[in-house]
């Protein structure tokens, strides 16, 4: 998993340093407290002073809409045929052109964008809750409970995530859900890594340390103070993590792996205009374009939340 495995030794490891508590246990060691709504306005006036971040944030509102309610964006049928409309190229009334078979390409991108996402997002909720299970288990229990599960974490990092991922797809069946899975189990390990981290550093902070002196238990001590703030990393990588998995699941789908045609699918489209990339590139182009975008955006909102998460949660 390639974001986790970047951010995770870089980005991740140097901001997520704990700022001085928050809340009541700011009053108790005797700091000022924040007046409310500081953080949503310094969060507003850091969106309108970044035009990129902005343009990710609506791009992404855009693409999500799409994905709940695609016929606000093409009411057509995405897969009705027109043989007078075959290969037709981009216009005011095919804005990504059509196919060989006569099918509106805007629509079929538009209604593709349901199934990519939600396998992105079912692949990423299968590495966060798996992986951050198995790091929480590893960082609070150490000893030779963290040994063994990191000797199987790293013998999974160990194996190329291709191979896995296609090992799985053999034995699953071809799929989009299947892709996902397969895709959610290549992750769990990176997420495993990141959480066992984020627990061992938060536990080591100081504020952790006081809690115990409040006569705080260390189930009590976990779960309010160490879990909130180490899942902060986490769910930020998550958030990166998810256009990282729209492009492997496109990827997949353009290897032939995830649905069948004529379903309407992101990587699917790509694969599909290739025949004819020489004459008519718009078919592979336009889809594709899209995906990067969304990937882009996607990662841009992340980094933004992987800076804003440095709050401590007291």
């Amino acid at each position: 998993m390639t974001t986790l495995e970047a951010e995770g030794a870089t980005e991740v490891g140097e901001a997520a340093t704990p700022t001085p508590p928050s809340g009541r246990l700011r009053q108790r060691v005797g700091l000022r407290a924040r007046p409310p709504g500081h953080g949503g306005r310094r969060r507003w006036t850091a969106l309108l002073r970044s035009p990129g971040l902005l343009a990710a944030y609506l791009w992404i509102a855009v693409i999500l809409l799409a994905a709940i309610h695609p016929g606000l964006f093409a009411s057509g049928d995405p897969l009705r045929q027109d043989g007078s409309q075959i290969l037709l190229a981009p216009g005011a009334d095919h804005f990504f052109g059509t196919d060989d078979f006569g099918r509106d390409q805007f629509t079929r991108a538009v209604w593709g964008t349901r199934l990519s996402l939600q396998a992105a997002v079912v692949a990423v909720a299968i590495g966060l809750v798996s992986g951050s299970l198995i790091g929480l288990v590893a960082g609070a229990l150490r000893g030779r409970a963290d040994s063994i599960l990191m000797r199987i974490i790293d013998i999974m990092l160990a194996v190329p995530s291709l191979i896995v991922s296609l090992a799985i797809i053999s034995a699953l069946g071809r799929g989009t859900l299947n892709i996902a899975v397969a895709i959610g189990i290549n992750s769990t390990a990176g997420f495993a890594r990141l959480m066992r981290s984020e627990v061992l550093k938060v536990s080591n902070a100081k504020y952790v340390e006081a809690s115990v002196f409040a006569g705080h238990g260390y189930v009590r001590r976990l779960f309010k103070h160490v879990v909130p703030n180490a899942s902060r990393s986490v769910l930020a990588a998550a958030t990166m993590d998810i256009g990282t998995a729209i492009l492997t699941v496109a990827a997949l789908s353009f290897l032939g792996l995830g649905a069948p045609p004529p379903t309407p699918e992101w990587g699917l489209l790509v694969a599909e205009g290739r025949t004819f990339i020489g004459v008519q590139w718009w078919l592979s182009l336009l889809p594709g374009l899209v995906i990067v975008l969304t990937v882009l955006a996607v990662y841009r909102v992340g980094r933004s939340f992987n800076r804003g998460r440095t709050r401590v949660v007291a």
